[in-house]
């Protein structure tokens, strides 16, 4: 990769993982807001090497390294700018497995959020089939998930990689919800110490993060790229948690936007895992499009509620 292609990356992935964690960042938010600054600032702090070296650098890690049976933790690490090429055959006979995982897991996701989830509608359809046919979500992920295997019928490795994203998209779905359960409690004074408080914010950090870390093998195979890019993201968004979220509610259209460039990210993934090749400029391109059309129209709509 040339210089240009590395810093396109970068600045790619630190986006997609800052819009990417708006979930997490509110919930964080809510619960910080019980804590004192001394813990709001232990959270800033020696949280953040919690959440990148172990979540957004050793996840990706072991899920390459799993994915890619025959090379070592190291070359995993080095895969994508590595001139070993035993280690680059390997990583390009196994990306399309790593990829329908992730594809796979990002798809699904974003049909959640618009069949079942209660949002700020941007869009007509978007009230139309959340209101209307949100039952039909169980029936279109069976049909997803069944098209997907038709079309690897030949590819074992492929369809197991898609059943390993249907499973952590289910698993996650749970813990999610949970976590929202769960924060209502806490907001509400429910007891629990700082320290545990610390804790559970940790752990929900890393299920939330699971988008920014599997979408990001949209943009590239190589672990250090990711830890770089989703690492300066995650800083930004802790950093902006603990002085504030208000922003996320203000504009009103943004989780709209970052749920939109998962799903184009996702379809990216499922179509590179097919064998189609996607330029490495196109995520961050689309990403930052997709964004960049819902910040305008969440602008859009608070000049309308101020003119009121």
């Amino acid at each position: 990769m040339s210089l240009s292609d590395i810093l396109i990356v970068i600045v790619g992935l630190s986006f997609f993982e800052i819009i990417s964690s708006i979930d997490n960042a509110v919930v964080n938010a809510d619960v910080l807001t019980t804590l004192s600054p001394r813990w709001r600032s232990w959270f800033l702090s020696y949280g953040i090497l919690f959440a990148v070296f172990v979540v957004r650098g050793l996840v990706p890690l072991l899920i390459v390294y799993a994915a890619t049976p025959g090379i070592s933790l190291w070359g995993a690490f080095t895969a994508g700018m590595s001139g070993d090429p035993l280690v680059r055959d390997a990583i390009e006979r196994h990306a399309p497995d790593l990829l329908a995982g992730g594809g796979i897991f990002l798809v699904l996701l974003f049909l959640q959020w618009l069949f079942l989830e209660h949002k700020n509608y941007a869009f007509f359809f978007e009230t139309h089939i959340h209101k209307k046919y949100g039952v039909w979500f169980y029936a279109l992920v069976s049909l997803v998930l069944l098209g997907f295997a038709w079309i690897s019928s030949n590819d074992f490795p492929r369809i197991f990689g898609g059943l390993v994203g249907s499973s952590a998209f289910f698993i996650v779905s749970g813990f999610r919800h949970y976590a929202e359960e769960k924060e209502k409690e806490l907001t509400r004074g429910g007891s629990m110490s700082a320290i545990s408080k610390i804790m559970y914010l940790e752990l929900i950090d890393a299920t939330f993060s699971l988008d920014g870390v599997l979408g990001a093998f949209a943009f590239t195979l190589s672990i250090p790229l990711i830890l770089i890019g989703n690492g300066i993201g995650a800083l930004i968004v802790r950093y902006g948690t603990v002085r504030g979220i208000d922003f996320v509610h203000r504009y009103a259209y943004l989780k709209n936007g970052a749920m939109y460039s998962i799903g184009f990210l996702g379809l990216i993934m499922l179509g590179e895992s097919l064998g189609q090749h996607v330029a490495s400029w196109m995520p961050p391109a689309i990403t930052v499009a997709v964004v960049g059309l819902f910040f305008y129209l969440s602008v859009r709509e608070l000049k309308k509620e101020h003119a009121l």
